[in-house]
């Protein structure tokens, strides 16, 4: 019989256990739970350097997520058996990560109420599913199984909405694409800097350039984006892809 070895990831502990008890009752499924996303992180990369990689990820969409000012959502990370410190793990964020180190997981965004822009954003960092935390076990396990076969699982009430978001970001998007690709290759450069979060006197040091010519360049980006913030110009230049500047310097050149 071919197993299916399946994490589940939810800060819930209790939530978390549940289900993998519930899972772990199939005949087919190995199942293993983890409280945060470094402790799943952990579980990971040890099962696939024992050449063991699981086949499914549950993630909790909520994960990492508290209360923010006026109750709006801010992400954290959860520290999890001395994990504080490893950096922020949200649902979606490890969804992403997985997704580019481990390709051949499928991921599953659990959620406790329908959202299209996250169900969204869910899809579009890599998942496979999203999928009501009060569903069936019996339809839980035909997605997981689903996923398997590279099919994508959305509850039909969502998927108007969410194909209505993927069109919204895919043109926005394009739109952004386009205001970088009128940016000099010494503008992108300095972007990636403003990407990578470097200030005016670090793009300088590291371009070999003047603190003034790198106002003036920076002036220039946001100019040509049609922003007026250093924090727009990033979100844009992320919405078109444009990666942070590698900060070992390995990509550093001197350009006149």
């Amino acid at each position: 019989m071919v197993r299916i070895r399946v994490l589940v990831v939810d800060d819930h502990r209790i939530f978390a256990e549940s289900l993998a008890a519930a899972l772990a009752a199939e005949p087919d499924v190995d199942v293993t739970a983890a409280g945060s996303g470094p402790a799943a992180l952990r579980c990971l990369e040890r099962a696939a350097s024992e050449g063991r990689k699981y086949d499914v990820l549950l993630v909790d969409a909520d994960l990492g997520i508290v209360g923010g000012p006026g109750g709006g959502p801010v992400a954290r990370a959860v520290p999890d058996n001395g994990d504080a410190g490893l950096g922020l793990v949200d649902g979606i964020s490890l969804v992403a990560g997985v997704r580019s180190g481990q390709p051949s997981v499928r991921c599953v965004v659990l959620a406790e109420k329908d959202d299209p822009s996250r169900a969204a954003l869910a899809l579009q960092a890599g998942a496979s599913g999203w999928v009501a935390k009060d569903c069936s076990l019996q339809r839980l396990l035909a997605v997981i199984r689903g996923v398997l076969r590279d099919e994508t699982h959305l509850p039909p009430a969502l998927l108007t909405s969410v194909l209505r978001e993927l069109t919204a970001a895919r043109k926005h998007r394009t739109d952004s694409e386009r205001l970088v690709d009128s940016l000099t290759p010494r503008e992108l450069e300095v972007l990636r800097c403003m990407v990578a979060g470097l200030g005016r006197k670090a793009v300088a040091e590291r371009l070999f350039l003047s603190p003034h010519t790198v106002r003036t360049h920076m002036q220039n980006v946001l100019g040509k984006l049609g922003v007026h913030s250093t924090l727009a110009a990033v979100a844009l230049a992320r919405r078109a892809g444009v990666g942070p500047a590698d900060l070992d310097g390995t990509d550093a050149v001197r350009v006149g």
